[in-house]
């Protein structure tokens, strides 16, 4: 299976067992394990990955991914995040002579940050540089904007929406942890469908916007504003979960520790998404 976040779009990340699978036969002989086949398993070569022919599956050894890596790859680059935020607030001036200048800035870094993640998603590996990069001048981004919500629409903004950020986050990962959230085939061709239509969706109101001036079509204001935050938070839970399903796959079946900079990219990608949609909701309530 293929994960609808475009970070992992290009990874195998993935096994058969009932509700995810990697679109190949798999043989009797592998247990399930689409790792353990060369022509179809991007890791077959990893010779840390050890196999046990009992079960099927690697048992970690040496240079694997680990839950430890993921965490610590995650934490450095939401780390770049924080730390370009925290720059961009304090540098750039936003009071009402600046303002327009500083939104520019805001822009011109969501446009680097888009063409980095781009790039790493073309990767046949990851590559760290590219990552931190990619975190960074999103930090960028994202500091602007804060800074702006908070100064002018909503003082509170930025701590209630990294809070509502944290809390689907959590709730997300209990709900896949005790299987009320099942990623399978059906589920993941679901959010694909649901990602691809929101974003097109926004990418229209955006050229309204700057063609013809004011909101657009007034998906990202006021009461049709909240309900399509509502709805892409929806979709950022919905792409986590099968980011935490991609994660613990390719653990399972032994991929490379550099992978875990792939899935800390991937999470920071969901998480930043999030918190943008949460920051847009908090600044139409509490802006009427």
């Amino acid at each position: 299976m293929r994960s609808s976040n475009p970070v992992f779009s290009r990874r195998g990340f993935s096994r058969d067992n009932g509700y995810a699978g990697f679109n190949t036969a798999q043989s009797p002989q592998a247990g399930g394990n689409p790792y353990a086949q060369a022509p179809t398993n991007p890791y077959a070569t990893n010779p840390y990955a050890q196999q046990d022919t009992q079960q099927g599956a690697p048992r970690a050894a040496g240079n694997v991914m680990t839950m430890d890596d993921v965490v610590a790859r995650t934490a450095i680059t939401l780390g770049m995040v924080v730390a370009g935020a925290v720059v961009a607030w304090l540098a750039l001036p936003v009071d009402q002579a600046h303002v327009t200048k500083s939104y520019g800035i805001a822009i011109g870094a969501s446009l680097v940050s888009v063409v980095l993640g781009l790039i790493q998603s073309f990767k046949r590996k990851p590559v760290p540089a590219l990552i931190l990069a990619y975190a960074g001048t999103q930090g960028v981004a994202l500091g602007v904007i804060s800074s702006i919500v908070t100064h002018y629409v909503a003082a509170g903004a930025v701590p209630q929406a990294v809070l509502g950020t944290m809390a689907v986050f959590g709730g997300t990962l209990i709900a896949y942890k005790t299987g009320l959230i099942r990623v399978n085939r059906r589920f993941q061709g679901f959010v694909m469908a649901a990602t691809i239509g929101f974003v097109l969706l926004m990418m229209v109101n955006l050229l309204f916007s700057v063609f013809a001036g004011g909101d657009g079509l007034g998906f990202r204001s006021g009461g049709l504003g909240i309900l399509f935050g509502i709805i892409g938070i929806v979709i950022g839970a919905c792409i986590l979960a099968l980011d935490f399903k991609q994660v613990e796959d390719g653990i399972a079946y032994g991929a490379p520790r550099e992978e875990s900079w792939l899935a800390a990219f991937g999470l920071t990608v969901t998480l930043v998404w999030i918190y943008r949609e949460m920051l847009n909701i908090i600044a139409i309530i509490q802006g009427d």
